[in-house]
């Protein structure tokens, strides 16, 4: 948590309200949040750069700069970006606790990082492939949305793997972008166990993955993704997403089924636990 759908909800905000602005100043601290290089170093690359495009791959940000490189923000567990517009007092809005980095913009608004746990992070590279992201994004599997994920793709990347289906979705070399909401939503809408071995799956099965990942992360995503209880999660304006309203396991042990009636079940396998139906996933 945060997963695709709530990072595209940030990128989406991200695009609507801070690019075409130039970065004015930057300040940092929290080392943690700034661990692949020198804190210095990531002021000087992003002081008086213009944001020019706001992408993402997975579950990762990337903001690019005018001069071609790029910003990548990746909120993991905890981490929150808000922004504070340039009309806000800024005394009555002090940055929260936990603010490890803020971009301060040119027109006086601002970007804050937020993160308790800090396990996310920001860095700037100029490592850049052909497709104007960083380089080594190539590690990361099709993203649903940015790339698309049809059924003769999808059984490519799940060839040659022996693991529980789960696994498989949430490892972010096969697909990029999904977690652990998002696996257990996909599988029971394919009607398919979260621990079912990948080699089992048929060429039907497969394309009802497909369909499901595709059509389930586009709703997650119209309804600005899930908040849950700890309201970690919110969009750029620190708005709560809504479609944890709309989860059909995830979170939900012993309540009805939606689709049979019989209670969910919370299973283990390994290090991983998955919300399904047995009844009606196979």
């Amino acid at each position: 948590m945060p997963e695709l759908p709530e990072v595209e909800t940030v990128r989406r905000g991200l695009d609507e309200r801070v690019v075409g602005a130039r970065i004015a100043d930057v300040t940092v601290t929290g080392r943690r949040t700034v661990r692949r290089q020198a804190p210095e170093d990531l002021v000087a690359r992003l002081r008086g750069r213009k944001i020019t495009e706001a992408r993402r791959k997975g579950k990762f940000l990337a903001l690019v700069l005018d001069d071609g490189q790029v910003l990548v923000i990746h909120l993991r567990m905890s981490g929150q970006l808000l922004f504070v517009a340039n009309d806000s007092d800024p005394v009555s809005l002090p940055a929260p606790p936990h603010t490890h980095v803020v971009a301060q913009l040119s027109d006086g608004s601002e970007l804050r990082f937020v993160d308790p746990r800090t396990f996310g992070e920001w860095y700037v590279t100029d490592e850049v492939g052909p497709d104007g992201l960083p380089a080594d994004f190539h590690r990361f599997g099709p993203d649903p949305l940015v790339d698309g994920l049809p059924s003769r793709v999808l059984r490519d990347r799940l060839a040659h793997h022996r693991i529980p289906l789960k696994t498989a979705l949430t490892d972010q070399r096969v697909v990029s972008g999904i977690g652990s909401i998002y696996a257990d939503e996909i599988c029971f809408d394919a009607g398919l166990l979260p621990d079912r071995r990948t080699d089992t799956l048929g060429p039907g099965e497969i394309t009802k993955l497909s369909r499901s990942a595709s059509k389930l992360l586009r709703n997650a995503v119209r309804l600005r993704g899930s908040s849950l209880r700890d309201e970690r999660y919110t969009d750029l304006m620190g708005a709560p997403g809504s479609y944890q309203l709309h989860h059909k396991v995830y979170g939900r042990l012993g309540e009805p089924c939606p689709r049979c009636g019989n209670p969910i079940s919370r299973r283990r396998f390994g290090a991983r636990v998955a919300y399904c139906c047995e009844h009606c996933q196979h």
